[in-house]
C-alpha cells in the first residue's frame, strides 16, 4: 500500500513537471511559428485573466513541490530514527547473555549442595533478568533504577564467588530524576568481573565511582586482571558500548579506557 502510494505521488509529480514545461514551450512555439515574432515575452498580449491563471498555476506547482519536499524530508528523518532505535535495541539485547549463561551453569552445579544460597541466587538472578527484559526495551530509564540493577549484579557476583574480592561502589547523585539509556554501565561492570575477577585467584578488585549533577553523569571503573591471559573477544563489549553512545548521545559523551600495570580503567561522561 505504501509503495503504491509513493509510486502514485511520483507519477503525479512527473505529470505536473512535464505539463509545466510543455505550457510555456507551446506558447513560445505558437508565437514564433504562427505569429512570426522574432523574440517572445512570456504571456505578452494575452488576456489578464489568462496570465493570472498561468502565474497562479506555477505558484501552486511551486507550493506543492515545497510541501512534497518537506514531507519527503520528514519521512526520511522518521526512517533514520526508526533505524537508530532498532539498532539501539539490537545492541541492548546483546548485553548480558554470557553472564546469564554462566550463572545458570553455576546454579546447576550448586543444586543439592547449598539450597539456601541457591534460592538467594535465583531470586537475584530473576530480578536481573526482569530488568533486562522489560526495562531494557525502554528508551530511557531513571539513573537510580540503573544503579539498583548494578547493585544487584554486584551482589549476585559476590554470592557466587568463593574468594574474597575488594569491591567498592561509591555513588553521589544530586538529581534523582536523571535518565539514561538502559543497560549502559553494566557493560563495563560485567567486563570487570568477566575479564578481571574471574581470571584472578586472589587480590581481585573492582572499584566503581559515579557522580551525577543536574545534567552531567561521570562514571569511572577500574579493575585488575591477569596480564598473562589473552582475551580475543575483550573488545566486543566496548565496541557495543561505543556504538550505543554514538547513537544515543551524539556529541554529548566522552569515553576513554586504558590498560597499565595489569589494571584496566574506563571513564565515561554523559551530558543530558
Amino acid at each position: 500500500m505504501i509503495s503504491t502510494f509513493s509510486y502514485n505521488r511520483w507519477g503525479i509529480l512527473k505529470f505536473l513537471i512535464g505539463l509545466s514545461i510543455l505550457i510555456p514551450l507551446s506558447i513560445v512555439t505558437y508565437q514564433i511559428l504562427f505569429l512570426g515574432k522574432n523574440s517572445v515575452v512570456f504571456l505578452e498580449g494575452y488576456p489578464t485573466a489568462f496570465s493570472i491563471g498561468v502565474l497562479c498555476y506555477y505558484g501552486l506547482i511551486l507550493l506543492w513541490a515545497v510541501i512534497w519536499l518537506v514531507i519527503q524530508l520528514k519521512e526520511l528523518i522518521i526512517l533514520k530514527n526508526e533505524k537508530k532505535v532498532n539498532e539501539l535495541l539490537h545492541l541492548q539485547n546483546q548485553v548480558n547473555p554470557h553472564f546469564f549463561f554462566n550463572m545458570l551453569n553455576n546454579l546447576y552445579g550448586m543444586v543439592g549442595k547449598d539450597t539456601d544460597k541457591v534460592k538467594g541466587l535465583i531470586l537475584k538472578l530473576s530480578e536481573l533478568m526482569r530488568y533486562s527484559i522489560y526495562e531494557g526495551e525502554k528508551h530511557r530509564v531513571k539513573l537510580t533504577e540503573e544503579l539498583t540493577y548494578l547493585e544487584n549484579f554486584i551482589a549476585l557476583n559476590q554470592m557466587r564467588y568463593h574468594k574474597k574480592v575488594d569491591i567498592q561502589f561509591d555513588v553521589e547523585v544530586k538529581n534523582e530524576n536523571l535518565k539514561v539509556i538502559p543497560l549502559l554501565f553494566i557493560i563495563l561492570v560485567e567486563n570487570a568481573f568477566k575479564h578481571g575477577v574471574e581470571k584472578l585467584r586472589e587480590d581481585a578488585f573492582v572499584h566503581i565511582n559515579l557522580k551525577a549533577s543536574d545534567n552531567i553523569i561521570d562514571f569511572e571503573i577500574s579493575n585488575n586482571f591477569d596480564a598473562t591471559e589473552l582475551e580475543e573477544n575483550h573488545g566486543i563489549g566496548l565496541q557495543n558500548l561505543k556504538r550505543r553512545l554514538e547513537l544515543a548521545y551524539p556529541q554529548r559523551h566522552k569515553f576513554s579506557s586504558s590498560k597499565e600495570d595489569a589494571i584496566f580503567k574506563a571513564k565515561l561522561q554523559l551530558k543530558q
